[in-house]
């Protein structure tokens, strides 16, 4: 396996890829609606009142990322198998639902090719070695969590916490980084933005960011070592700043209106993946 010929190890990577952004589009829909009905249920328990009847059982059907099967989110049409291959079908049905013939989102190809082209050249990058099993895992969170928040505005634990400790433990081996560098990353990760959130809703009454993104830059220190939290920190603020300005000026997006943070952080993260390190020093070489 040491020998794979390196086009056969990336051309399996792209179809793995593909594979695996199938699976993303179920988790970006699914995960944010299976964390409100958790949230429901938590409410439900707590305002039951003490002595009083047990809160009312739930009604809707079991929810998680493997049941039920995917459906036409127009007509309810089961997804079959040959309608679920990445790229072909949407391909071949024409970008439409099979039984309704109402379209079909354009995300759901978008982030199956986005996968696989970056777990392709995280393959050809790497080659065959621990490293290329870690960039695969990371860049599929990275990709998750960005369309999670772009709709909700959540960066959910259950991906973030994880991501975090797989990015030390992958550093056991000093895969990406030192492990006291990765240590000394997700603190210093965390500790960055909560500073900065508690500078700004002191001085301005308001929350600037919400704490999953804390979790997110933490899991990115504990991946890449602290020092490209500040080539990441100012890539993610740079893309965000004239994201956001565009908005306000194409889109009459208004200043009160949140813009979320994650998706920068993420793609600043899976920059800092590939070429982090060329780009630190070219940047401390300006100085």
């Amino acid at each position: 396996m040491a020998s794979l010929d390196p086009a056969a190890l990336v051309a399996v990577s792209c179809v793995f890829g593909l594979l695996i952004g199938s699976f993303l589009n179920v988790v970006i829909h699914r995960l944010p609606l299976m964390m409100e009905r958790d949230w429901q249920r938590q409410c439900a328990e707590l305002a039951a009142v003490p002595g009083g009847a047990a809160p009312p059982a739930p009604t809707e059907a079991p929810l998680s990322l493997v049941v039920p099967r995917s459906r036409c989110p127009h007509c309810g049409h089961p997804i079959g198998a040959l309608e679920n291959i990445p790229l072909l079908s949407y391909l071949f049905l024409k970008g439409r639902c099979k039984s309704c013939g109402k379209p079909i989102g354009l995300r759901y190809p978008l982030v199956e090719a986005l996968t696989g082209l970056l777990f392709g050249y995280a393959a050809w990058r790497f080659g065959f070695s621990l490293a290329t099993a870690g960039a695969l895992l990371f860049i599929a969170a990275m990709i998750a969590l960005t369309f999670i928040d772009f709709d909700t505005q959540l960066l959910p634990d259950d991906i973030t916490l994880p991501l975090l400790w797989a990015g030390l433990l992958i550093n056991l081996t000093g895969a990406f980084a030192t492990l006291i560098h990765a240590v000394i990353g997700a603190a210093a990760g965390y500790l960055a933005l909560w500073l900065v959130y508690w500078i700004f809703k002191l001085t301005t009454g308001k929350e600037g960011m919400g704490y999953g993104d804390f979790k997110l830059l933490a899991a990115i220190g504990a991946w890449f070592g602290w020092q490209l939290l500040p080539l990441t920190i100012l890539l993610a603020s740079c893309v965000g700043a004239v994201v956001g300005l565009s908005l306000m000026v194409f889109a009459r997006h208004g200043r009160s209106v949140p813009i979320p943070f994650g998706p920068y952080l993420a793609s600043a993260g899976v920059i800092a993946l590939f070429w982090g390190k060329q780009l630190n020093q070219a940047y401390l070489g300006l100085f």
